[in-house]
C-alpha cells in the first residue's frame, strides 16, 4: 500500500530531521558526563568504579525500558511516548547539575535512562514508518548518526570549552538541557502516528511477542549489538580518564581526541547502513566488526600522540557505531513482524543496552580500578572480535538484494513452465 500511493516526502524529511535531532540530544545528554567526570571526581569524591556504575545504571534502565516501551508504543502510538520522553530526559539531564554525591547522581541518571530508553525504539520505529522503503537504511542511519555527532563528537568539545567560561561543571548540565526542550516543542507540532496496519490479524500481545523471535536475525542482532556496544560504551565511558590519567594529555587534548568517537561514528552511522542498502546488510555487518577489531588493536599501541589517537579512534568509531546503526535500524526493522517494529527494536536495543551499555561499563570500571585503566582497551577488543563470529550467521534482508534475487529467479521459473 505504501508503495502504491504517492509518498509524503515532505513529512518524511521533517520527521527524520526532528527524530534525528531528538536522538542526537539523547546522545548529548547521556555522554556529556564522561568529559566532565575528571572535574566531577574532585568535587563529589568519586572513582573509576563510580564512573562505570553511573554509566552502567543509565544503560541498564535504558535497556529495560526500551523493551517495555517499544511494545507500548506499538499499542498506543508513537507520539504518546516520544513527546513526554524528550521533555523528561532533557529536564533530568539538567538536574544532573544539582547532584551532591554518588547516590543522587546515580538516581538521576537511572531515571534518565528510563526516559531515553522509551524514546529510542519508538523514534526508530517512527523513522521507519516515515521513510520510503528504498531510503530506510539511509534515513535510519541519518537519525542514529546524530547520537554520535552530538553526544560523542560535539559533546566533549562543548563540555571542555564550557568548563573554561562557566563557574563549574554543574552549569554545563543546565545549558545542555535547553535544546531538548526546544526540539520537543517542534516534535509536538510535526510528528504524527502512522495509520494502523489492517493486516495485523492479532494484537501486539500474547503470541505476537513470540513471533518477534521467529526471524533468526532478531536473536543474532541482540548478540551482535552486545558485542558492538561493549566496544562503543567501554571506550566512550572510560576513554577520557584513560587519556588524562594514563597518557597524561591535557583537558583540551582529551576533548579533541575523544570527539573522534562522535565524528567517526557520525560518518559510520550514515555510511554503513547506507552502503548496506546497496551491498547488503550481512556483508556490511561483518566488514564493520573486522574493521573495528583491527583498529582497536592499533589504538592500544599508540602513545600520547593526539593527532594519531584522533585518527585511529575515528576509524574505530566509524565501524563500531556504524554497525550499531545497522543492527538496530534496517536489520531489526526488516526482521520484525508487521505491527511489532517498535517491539522488536526495543528488544534488540534493550538487550544490547543491558549487557553492552550497562554491564560492560561497570565491568570496565572494575578493571580500571583494580588492574589499571589501560586494560579497558582489551575488553573493547574482545567485544568486537566476538561480533565478527555472530554476524556470520545473519540472514540477508536488504530489499534491493531481495528484488535482485527475485529477478534472477524469474528466467528459471519461466523456463520450467515452458
Amino acid at each position: 500500500m505504501a508503495e502504491s500511493r504517492k509518498w509524503d516526502t515532505s513529512y518524511e524529511w521533517k520527521a527524520v530531521t526532528l527524530l534525528g535531532l531528538g536522538f542526537g540530544l539523547v546522545g548529548l545528554d547521556r555522554w556529556i558526563i564522561a568529559p566532565l567526570f575528571p572535574s566531577m571526581m574532585k568535587d563529589l569524591h568519586l572513582n573509576y568504579q563510580d564512573l562505570g556504575n553511573i554509566v552502567g545504571i543509565l544503560g541498564l534502565c535504558w535497556g529495560f525500558f526500551a523493551i517495555v516501551m517499544g511494545g507500548v508504543s506499538d499499542k498506543i502510538g508513537r507520539r504518546k511516548v516520544l513527546i513526554p520522553a524528550i521533555f523528561m530526559f532533557s529536564i533530568l539531564s539538567g538536574l544532573s547539575g544539582l547532584a551532591t554525591g554518588f547516590l543522587s547522581l546515580i538516581l538521576i541518571r537511572g531515571i534518565m535512562g528510563l526516559t531515553e530508553g522509551s524514546f529510542c525504539p519508538t523514534s526508530f520505529a517512527a523513522t521507519n514508518e516515515a521513510s520510503k522503503p528504498d531510503r530506510r537504511g539511509f534515513n535510519q542511519g541519518i537519525q542514529q548518526s546524530a547520537f554520535a555527532l552530538f553526544g560523542l563528537g560535539l559533546g566533549p568539545i562543548i563540555a571542555t570549552q564550557l568548563l573554561g567560561v562557566v563557574p563549574s561543571w554543574r552549569w554545563v548540565f543546565f545549558i545542555a538541557a535547553i535544546p531538548g526542550l526546544i526540539v520537543g516543542a517542534f516534535m509536538y507540532r510535526v510528528i504524527r502516528d502512522a495509520a494502523p496496519e489492517k493486516s495485523l490479524g492479532e494484537s501486539a500481545g500474547g503470541r505476537a511477542w513470540t513471533e518477534i523471535f521467529r526471524h533468526r536475525n532478531i536473536g543474532l542482532c541482540m548478540a551482535a549489538l552486545l558485542c558492538a556496544m561493549t566496544g562503543v560504551f567501554v571506550l566512550s565511558a572510560m576513554l577520557p580518564n584513560y587519556l588524562v590519567d594514563y597518557l597524561h594529555l591535557t583537558a583540551g587534548q582529551m576533548g579533541f581526541v575523544t570527539s573522534a568517537i562522535g565524528f567517526g561514528g557520525f560518518l559510520g552511522q550514515v555510511g554503513v547502513p547506507g552502503l548496506s542498502d546497496v551491498l547488503g546488510r550481512k556483508l556490511m555487518a561483518i566488514v564493520s566488526f573486522i574493521g573495528a577489531a583491527i583498529f582497536v588493536r592499533i589504538f592500544i599501541g599508540i602513545g600520547a600522540n593526539p593527532m594519531l589517537l584522533f585518527g585511529v579512534l575515528g576509524v574505530i568509531s566509524f565501524w563500531c557505531l556504524g554497525v550499531v546503526g545497522l543492527l538496530t535500524g534496517p536489520i531489526a526493522t526488516e526482521a520484525a513482524p508487521i505491527g511489532l517494529v517498535s517491539s522488536a527494536i526495543g528488544i534488540v536495543v534493550g538487550s544490547g543496552e543491558i549487557f553492552g551499555g550497562g554491564v560492560a561499563p561497570s565491568l570496565a570500571g572494575y578493571v580500571a580500578q583494580h588492574y589499571g585503566i589501560q586494560n579497558i582497551l582489551e575488553l573493547a577488543l574482545i567485544g568486537v572480535i566476538l561480533g565478527i563470529v555472530v554476524c556470520l550467521f545473519l540472514k540477508e534482508t536488504s530489499p534491493r538484494k531481495a528484488r535482485s534475487r527475485a529477478s534472477d529467479a524469474l528466467p528459471v521459473e519461466s523456463a520450467s513452465v515452458r
